[in-house]
């Protein structure tokens, strides 16, 4: 019998940590830890460091595992997301917001006691932003949703920032500009090769109300202003060359798929490039900071 509850408790642990999105969340910690070094000239206090990524990462996760709970009846409608154990019913809705409770005041403690009040009054803002502003209000709402509810997706490098020098400057806002104008390309490449599932969920999805076309283009506009964008550290003296070589280098390769998906002669090519942007987009932003840490310690 207590095998038998130890099983039980086992596999629902494992969905519920399935709920928190652990590869969105581990990006959004590694947006995080990137504006914890570049905060301070050299390396940051490790136990300071461990505890913010801990704290974040917990609350991250309790916003995502919310936002599942939230959408279960639209992930339900969808093949890509019907799977969750909020969508099936194998979680109950008590037993996420528990679980979403516990590991959240958990962040919030620990990012209280052992960080500082900013960066936890930022991260449960934050949480606030994403789990309801943006997941309840924004997404069913307007087409927009990913651009207005993008601003919240975009904090993790603030939050990183304010738990090390205990503010937040003009720097940290650059690279919070930086993944905002990032999200619509990236969430839109999805939403294209998604539309079907998108449109069977309901959600006003800019493929889904504007069509295919329209959508590409916006792609291609948005990536545009997310290379110009990306060029702001080096202009602010942020970065040196090397950062500025990378963000044109990787900017390049996104603008060129982005054009392709503009100038896709069919739907099939354009889905297959989509996908391909999407893809890329997520290796994008992650070598996109990774080259923004290496400057700062080679110039430092």
């Amino acid at each position: 019998m207590q095998h038998a509850l130890d099983a039980s408790l086992g596999h629902k642990l494992t969905q519920y940590y399935v709920l928190t999105k652990p590869r969105v969340t581990q990006l959004a910690v590694f947006c995080a830890v990137i504006g914890m070094l570049l905060a301070v000239p050299g390396f940051p206090p490790i136990g300071r460091l461990i505890a913010a990524t801990i704290g974040i990462w917990l609350l991250a996760g309790a916003a995502f595992a919310v936002n599942c709970l939230a959408e279960r009846q639209l992930d339900a409608r969808m093949a890509r997301t019907a799977r969750r154990a909020s969508a099936s019913g194998e979680l109950s809705a008590a037993e996420i917001l528990f679980g979403s409770g516990l590991i959240g005041g958990a962040g919030m403690l620990v990012l209280l006691t052992f960080v500082n009040p900013l960066t936890m009054w930022l991260t449960f803002a934050t949480f606030v932003g994403y789990a309801v502003v943006y997941t309840m209000l924004l997404k069913p709402m307007t087409p927009q949703n990913i651009v207005i509810g993008g601003a919240s997706g975009a904090m993790p490098p603030a939050l990183g920032w304010a738990a090390m020098a205990d503010q937040v400057p003009a720097q940290a806002w650059v690279l919070v500009l930086i993944i905002f104008v990032w999200t619509p390309p990236h969430f839109w490449a999805l939403a294209l090769y998604r539309t079907e599932d998108f449109r069977k969920s309901g959600l006003p999805m800019l493929p889904v109300t504007h069509g295919a076309r329209y959508t590409r283009l916006h792609i291609l506009l948005y990536t545009i202003a997310l290379v110009a964008t990306t060029l702001l550290p080096f202009a602010m003296r942020m970065s040196g060359w090397l950062y500025l070589v990378a963000a044109l280098a990787l900017g390049a390769e996104f603008l060129r798929l982005a054009l392709a998906i503009w100038r896709a002669p069919t739907e099939q090519a354009s889905d297959l490039l989509a996908r391909r942007t999407f893809r890329y987009s997520i290796v994008y932003l992650a070598l996109l900071f990774a080259a923004l840490l290496i400057d700062h310690y080679l110039v430092a």
